[in-house]
């Protein structure tokens, strides 16, 4: 089975940042994953599709995505057709080494927004219109910079991305290549654990005991600190992993369904067309056609 390819982008060491600037009729690169992370603008790009680990989605006329280390990604053409009444898609890329802010210096109080944007970027954010709209010129002007005032306005456009209300996570968190911490610990027990054992069966009893509570009272608790209830928890872990195994494996969707937990197939199909809006054979598919060896 081809691997995703891997971009080598541009950005030496020496680089705090890079800034691409194109004018496109088209998408034409595969799906690919870097070390750097990345933010895209696009403007004038109603019908194309955004694809960032799991999850696809066709974007209107502007688009603001950070996508984070080593997270599968791409836009395509779709339903997006050039016209010289519309005129042409208005792209631009900024790239910058995912180490560019210092763990320890992100640690610091002033920069935890800053820290939350870069974790949740491993899943990939889009941002809403409103914080498209202010922050576009600041973007087009960024490639017009040069020096320390590029980097302190880079800092300075993601300070106030981190701020933002509104952004939408877009993959499944097994896409990310750091995961998430929790404020509450207990929180943090229970998806370490559900991470380490999503293959196989987990039940409320047994992750009740662990952290020393009801079943009951770990239900309520889990639910009002995660908004989720214990039950999608699992089943998006599982369905998280068993999408990057559709995309990188030759395991058959039966197998894929057994390694990942799912006992029953057609749960297993039917859960994944309910949340993907797609089959597992059309998700495989999809991505088989962005494949290519390096």
């Amino acid at each position: 089975m081809a691997e995703i390819f891997r971009e080598i982008t541009p950005l030496t060491q020496y680089d705090c940042f890079l800034v691409f600037e194109r004018h496109k009729k088209d998408f034409d690169f595969p799906i690919h994953t870097h070390d750097e992370i990345e933010l895209n603008f696009i403007a004038n790009g109603a019908g194309v599709l955004r694809l960032v680990g799991d999850h696809k989605e066709e974007i209107g006329d502007l688009e603001l995505v950070l996508v984070g280390a080593r997270l599968p990604h791409c836009w395509q053409t779709h339903h997006y057709k050039y016209t010289q009444e519309k005129g042409e898609m208005f792209e631009i890329t900024i790239q910058f080494h995912k180490d560019l802010l210092d763990e320890k210096f992100l640690r610091r109080n002033q920069l935890i927004f800053i820290k939350s944007l870069l974790e949740k970027a491993g899943r990939g954010i889009s941002f809403p219109k409103e914080t498209i709209a202010q922050l576009e010129p600041r973007i087009r002007k960024l490639s017009k910079l040069s020096g320390f005032d590029s980097v302190l306005e880079l800092f300075s456009i993601l300070h106030d991305l981190s701020l933002t209300r509104g952004m939408q996570l877009l993959s499944n968190e097994s896409f990310a290549e750091e995961k998430p911490s929790f404020v509450n610990r207990r929180v943090e027990l229970v998806y370490d654990f559900i991470r380490a054992n999503y293959h196989k069966q987990i039940t409320l009893g047994e992750i009740s005991k662990m952290v020393g509570m009801t079943e009951v009272s770990f239900s309520r608790f889990f639910k009002k600190t995660t908004c989720k209830t214990f039950v999608d928890s699992i089943n998006d872990i599982r369905l998280g992993n068993a999408s990057r195994m559709l995309m990188d494996s030759s395991y058959s969707i039966s197998e894929i369904a057994f390694k990942c937990g799912f006992k029953n197939q057609s749960y297993f199909n039917r859960l994944f067309k309910e949340k993907k809006g797609e089959t597992p054979k059309e998700f495989r598919e999809r991505y088989a056609g962005t494949r290519m060896f390096v």
